[in-house]
């Protein structure tokens, strides 16, 4: 009997994780700030939070203020990522780095209500040898706002208020989406995601799981 419960036990679980995976999450969009790496002149949604990216001399980052519910629907920077003509009048100092730092406050249509955004900079920022990529931005777009958890929610000020507010409804999505938002420290950008969720409740199925088949073991 003892069997049979164990193994319906297990069934019920592997039949959880089963439908965590296999069901559609409802993919919330965000209002955010989205962190971008230049790839010569175009933009790659950067794997790292500005706070641990050190880039090097030379390279270019952008920060994008868009509403999206993931990663892949985030709007790029809509400057070219050219350093050459970011830092072209910046000359090399010796024991500093020069980052090129694009900002684009995005549309008037994902503006939060009451808000305009500013004209986008396009700024050379010549920082500390090891500086990251929140700290290039810093000394170039002041004030910066983050909250409680290091996620980036006002460059220059914009917007006055909230920090990765949802928009409007949620739909239907694939699970596996990349989280949106720039956090400051490292992670996959930080920010809000419908998958994030799902993947807790899997890993907590699974210890649950771990544990019985450790208690069946010792009895």
């Amino acid at each position: 009997m003892r069997r049979r419960a164990g193994l319906a036990g297990a069934a019920l679980l592997a039949g959880t994780v089963t439908g965590l995976a296999a069901a559609p999450a409802q993919a919330q969009e965000y209002r955010y700030w989205s962190f971008w790496q230049g790839k010569g002149s175009s933009w790659t949604y950067a794997s790292e939070g500005p706070g641990s990216l050190r880039p090097a001399d030379g390279a270019v980052v952008g920060f994008r203020f868009t509403v999206s519910a993931d990663s892949a629907a985030a709007g790029k920077p809509r400057t070219a990522a050219g350093f050459g003509a970011i830092c072209a009048h910046t000359p090399a100092e010796k024991g500093r780095k020069r980052i090129g730092v694009v900002v684009d406050f995005g549309t008037a249509a994902d503006a939060p209500g009451g808000e305009r955004p500013p004209a986008s900079r396009t700024t050379c920022a010549r920082v500390a040898a090891d500086a990251s990529a929140g700290e290039a931005l810093a000394a170039v777009a002041r004030p910066l706002r983050y909250d409680a958890s290091a996620l980036l929610c006002a460059v220059a000020g914009y917007p006055k208020a909230g920090c990765a507010d949802p928009v409007g409804d949620a739909k239907e999505a694939p699970s596996a989406s990349p989280s949106p938002g720039a956090a400051a420290d490292g992670g996959d950008g930080g920010g809000p995601s419908a998958g994030l969720f799902g993947g807790i409740a899997v890993l907590v199925v699974l210890g649950a799981a771990a544990g019985w088949q450790l208690r069946r073991r010792r009895g």
